[in-house]
C-alpha cells in the first residue's frame, strides 16, 4: 500500500495545538487524531474479539520503535500467551523480532493481579516502566482487573494513579479492554481519550470500523471510519466527506476546454468540457458510455494531458481490445505512460478505500489538466455500507477532484428495458456540472443510438438531440438534429440520405 500522504502532512509540521504528539504510524489514525496521541496521555482502546485491538497495540509499539529511540512495555492480563501472539504477529510487515526484548519488553501481569489485586499490578507496572525507561505502555486485557477490583471506584483509582505516574515520566499509555455491554467503563471519565474498534455484520457483510469517542486536549475527526486488517496490519480509511469537508472557494487554474475527440460532440459543447469539472454519462448497457469515456482520455493524451481509467467490470486487456476495434488508440498511450488503467474486480470493496486509492493514483502525476474516466458510479454505491452516505460522499469526492484540477467523466448505468429516464443516483445530477444522455430508440425493428446534453453548468451548449454511431473508424455524432428527429418521429430513412424522410407505412 502507498505511504500515507495524510500522515506525512501531519508529521512535517507541529500540530496546531502546540502539544507534543506521539504518532502511532498507523495509516490515517494519526490523521484522524490530527497529529497522533498526546505524549504522556492515557487512552482506552475498547472492542470485541477479532476487531484488531491486539494488532493495533503491537503495531503502535513497533512503529514507535522505528520512529523514535524510545522503548515499549507490553503487559498482558490473562490473554493469549506471548509466544502464541508473537507467532501470529510474525506474518505482519511491521513485526521486527530484533526489537524483542531489548526495546520491546513483553511481561505478564496476571500473577501480580491475582495475588495482590490492582495495587500489586500497579507496582509491577511502575517498576517495569522505570527499569525499561519506557516511552510507550500497552496493557492488554484490562477487563481482567474487574475480577479483582472492589467495585468501579477501585478501577477508576487504578487508572488515575497509573495516569499520574506515566504522565510524570512522559510515557504514553494504551489500555485495551474487551467491550462487554455489562461493563460501565467508568474509567472513560478519567482517561485522556477513548477509541473504539467494532466488528459487526451489516447485512451479509462483515464490517470493521473505528470511532474516537473522546480526545482530551485536541480536535479529531468524529464518526465511524472504515478499518481493514491487512498484511501491513491495521489500515484505517477516514470518511471521505469529512476529510474534504472544506473545499477551496475557487479554482486555482485558468479554466480551458477539454474535448472528447468526437468532432460534432465537441462542437455541441463549444470546444469541450470545462477543465476541473465533472460530467455524468448516463445510458443503458451498450449505448457507448465506456467508449466515449475512453475517447475523452485518448484525446487528452494526444494533447499531453495525463489520464486515469478506473473501472470495475472490464479487465485491461479486454478494455484495450474493445477500444482498438473502433479506432481508439488506448493501448498506445497506456504503453507511453500517458494513461493509467486501474481495474478493480467486482468484489466487496470499501467505499473510502476506493476513493483513497483513486486519489493517490491521480496524485502520482502532479501536473495540471489531468483527466479521469470513472467507469461505473454504481461501484461506489455497491461499496457503501450506509447508502445514505452516498450524496455527501459524491459531493466531497467531486470537490476534491475539482480542487486538484482533474476533469472527470463518470458513467451511470440506466435500465436496459425501461422507456422512462430515472437516475439511480439523483444526487449525482446536483453534484456534476454536465449530464450527457445516451439512449436507444427502436424504429422498425432496428435500434438507434441518440445523444443529448441534458445539463451543462456555467457554459453554453447545444440542446439538440443527435444520432450517435459506433463504427470501425471511431465514434460519430451527426452534424444536425435531422436524423434524430426522423427516428423520434417514426420516419424511416433512405440509405445514404439521413435527412430524407419517407412516409410512415
Amino acid at each position: 500500500m502507498a505511504d500515507d500522504r495524510l500522515n506525512e502532512s501531519t508529521s512535517e509540521q507541529p500540530p496546531p495545538d502546540g502539544l507534543e504528539r506521539v504518532e502511532s504510524g498507523i495509516p490515517r489514525l494519526d490523521y484522524i487524531l490530527k497529529g497522533g496521541f498526546l505524549k504522556g496521555g492515557t487512552y482506552n482502546l475498547i472492542g470485541p474479539p477479532g476487531s484488531g485491538k491486539t494488532i493495533l497495540g503491537n503495531q503502535f509499539c513497533f512503529n514507535h520503535l522505528a520512529r523514535t529511540d524510545g522503548s515499549c512495555v507490553y503487559i498482558s492480563l490473562l490473554v493469549e500467551s506471548h509466544a502464541k501472539m508473537l507467532r501470529h504477529l510474525a506474518s505482519l510487515k511491521f513485526f521486527d523480532r530484533d526489537k524483542i526484548p531489548d526495546r520491546l519488553y513483553y511481561v505478564s501481569g496476571y500473577s501480580s493481579l491475582r495475588e495482590g489485586g490492582p495495587d500489586a499490578l500497579l507496582d509491577l507496572i511502575r517498576a517495569t516502566l522505570r527499569d525499561r525507561r519506557a516511552t510507550l505502555l500497552v496493557v492488554d486485557g484490562m477487563e481482567s482487573i474487574r475480577q479483582f477490583a472492589d467495585g468501579e471506584q477501585k478501577i477508576k483509582e487504578f487508572v488515575h494513579e497509573l495516569q499520574a505516574f506515566t504522565g510524570l515520566i512522559g510515557c504514553t499509555s494504551l489500555l485495551m479492554c474487551f467491550k462487554d455491554p455489562s461493563y460501565s467503563f467508568t474509567e472513560n471519565a478519567v482517561v485522556d481519550g477513548v477509541v473504539e474498534l467494532s466488528d459487526q455484520l451489516i447485512g451479509p457483510r462483515a464490517v470493521r470500523e473505528l470511532v474516537v469517542h473522546k480526545f482530551r486536549g485536541g480536535d479529531y475527526l468524529r464518526g465511524r471510519h472504515e478499518v481493514e486488517i491487512t498484511e501491513s496490519g491495521i489500515v484505517i480509511h477516514p470518511r471521505t466527506e469529512i476529510q474534504f469537508d472544506k473545499p477551496p472557494g475557487r479554482a486555482t487554474e485558468l479554466r480551458v476546454r477539454m474535448p472528447f475527440g468526437v468532432a460534432e460532440l465537441d462542437k455541441m459543447t463549444f470546444g469541450g468540457l470545462p477543465s476541473g469539472s465533472t460530467t455524468a454519462l448516463l445510458g443503458a448497457p451498450g449505448t457507448g458510455k465506456t467508449l466515449l469515456g475512453l475517447s475523452f482520455l485518448v484525446e487528452g493524451a494526444k494533447q499531453g494531458h495525463h489520464g486515469t481509467y478506473f473501472g470495475f467490470y472490464e479487465p485491461p486487456p479486454r478494455l484495450m481490445e474493445k477500444a482498438n476495434q473502433v479506432g481508439i488508440e488506448l493501448e498506445k498511450y497506456v504503453k507511453e505512460g500517458l494513461i493509467d488503467v486501474v481495474w478493480q474486480p467486482p468484489l466487496e470493496h470499501m467505499l473510502d478505500s476506493l476513493a483513497e486509492q483513486l486519489l493517490e493514483k491521480i496524485r502520482e502525476h502532479e501536473q495540471p489538466r489531468r483527466r479521469l474516466f470513472f467507469d461505473g458510479v454504481e461501484g461506489f454505491r455497491a461499496a457503501s455500507v450506509y447508502p445514505d452516505r452516498l450524496p455527501r460522499f459524491l459531493s466531497a469526492f467531486c470537490n476534491q477532484l475539482r480542487a486538484s484540477d482533474v476533469t472527470a467523466v463518470m458513467t451511470e448505468e440506466l435500465p436496459l428495458f425501461r422507456p422512462e429516464i430515472d437516475m439511480p443516483n439523483p444526487e449525482l445530477a446536483n453534484v456534476v456540472e454536465t449530464v450527457v444522455l445516451l439512449r436507444y430508440v427502436e424504429l422498425r425493428s432496428q435500434l438507434y443510438r441518440l445523444l443529448s446534453i441534458m445539463k451543462m453548468r456555467e457554459s453554453r451548449y447545444d440542446t439538440s438531440i443527435r444520432e450517435f454511431k459506433i463504427t470501425d473508424q471511431g465514434l460519430e455524432v451527426a452534424d444536425s438534429f435531422e436524423s434524430a428527429e426522423a427516428i423520434l418521429t417514426g420516419y424511416g430513412r433512405l440509405s445514404g440520405s439521413p435527412s430524407v424522410k419517407e412516409d410512415q407505412r
